[in-house]
């Protein structure tokens, strides 16, 4: 996870220069990140948009310098607008990691079929301005598990043949025991054959329980970055990149024995 951003919930203004950027990326990479999870608008719960103009000035330069920097590395763009999509992927970016699903704006599913590019099709219930004003599912897995369906059809129909990518939305409009369900669920999602993504790093679904701060939970992290990985997850999206390779590593080599 890259920010570029001022008001993230745990590493908001942690960059005042592009080296700086290209700093923190080289070290991400050193550790183990196969991708760069780039963002330039908060979405955290209650979190405030900024214009697109605006949002697309902090990552210009950023993903043609990434991409001319480090050219074997996939970059991920977290955006929901279509407009920053399409100009991030002709500036050189892999993939585009959309937190609403193509809820938020209308002109996404049918952008990304005519790019053919990877996307991470998250379920989020709301906006980040309201989706944790009491969220409320009837059946939450089933529920989560029809908007991927209906999206992945979306895609199909219009002749997408990328990848799909995806990720339950862990704290976008989820209670602490919604999200803790979905963990539990995770491996259920596999029956749509596409790869799970989970992020959870650092969120408030740990330190609810643990009563602990964004900066106090990279353990909580590591445990549940395990759960996901023993539960399915094929991709982590994470804040602190060489404590997750070791959950990587250490879930594939436990899996490996399974049989000897």
């Amino acid at each position: 996870i890259i920010n570029l951003t001022d008001d993230s919930f745990f590493d908001g203004g942690r960059f005042t220069n592009d080296q700086e950027v290209i700093d923190y990326a080289g070290k991400m990479i050193s550790q183990g990140a196969s991708i760069l999870d780039i963002g330039a608008m908060s979405t955290k719960p209650f979190s405030t948009e900024i214009d697109s103009n605006e949002e697309w000035e902090r990552l210009e330069k950023i993903i043609a310098t990434l991409r001319k920097k480090f050219p074997e590395t996939i970059i991920s763009i977290d955006t929901y607008r279509a407009e920053v999509a399409k100009r991030s992927i002709a500036a050189g970016a892999d993939i585009i990691n959309d937190i609403s699903g193509g809820e938020m704006d209308k002109g996404m599913i049918s952008l990304i079929a005519k790019l053919n590019v990877p996307y991470i099709l998250t379920h989020m219930q709301g906006t980040p301005k309201n989706m944790q004003q009491n969220p409320h599912y009837n059946n939450i897995f089933e529920e989560i598990f029809t908007f991927f369906s209906v999206k992945l059809k979306q895609l199909k129909d219009l002749g997408y043949s990328s990848t799909t990518i995806l990720d339950p939305g862990f704290g976008f409009g989820k209670t602490v025991e919604h999200n803790y369900f979905l963990l539990n669920s995770l491996k259920k999602f596999k029956e749509l054959n596409c790869p799970i993504l989970v992020g959870v790093s650092r969120k408030s679904m740990i330190n609810k329980v643990l009563n602990t701060t964004p900066a106090e939970a990279l353990n909580g992290t590591s445990v549940l970055n395990t759960i996901s990985l023993l539960n399915g997850a094929d991709i982590l999206r994470v804040h602190d990149v060489a404590q997750a390779r070791e959950a990587v590593e250490l879930v594939g080599f436990y899996n490996k024995c399974q049989n000897l």
